[in-house]
């Protein structure tokens, strides 16, 4: 499961992406830097927000996942299992 942190850092990595790429959208169509990025602005805000909430369910959520690929992720963020091994054993 990811934690917070990540999911935060995710959520900002994407909505600095967007803020550009509505930045440019709302000027190709408004003419106006200015309304363009007020646009953008409020389009980034809402986006974070509901980025942040979708991604915290969706972490809670089990279905799609593997037992396997889960036990795996839970032991190789423990730390138990070493790079280029598997969970058994050696690769």
């Amino acid at each position: 499961m990811e934690t917070r942190a990540r999911s935060l850092a995710k959520a900002a990595t994407w909505q600095l992406l967007g803020l550009f790429t509505m930045s440019a959208l709302g000027f190709l169509f408004t003419g106006s830097f200015t309304a363009g990025g007020a646009l953008a602005l409020a389009s980034c805000f809402l986006g974070f927000c509901t980025y942040i909430v979708h991604e915290r369910v969706w972490a809670g959520i089990k279905w799609g996942w593997s037992i396997a690929a889960d036990s795996g992720n839970r032991q190789g963020m423990r730390g138990q299992a070493m790079a280029g091994e598997s969970v058994q054993g050696k690769a």
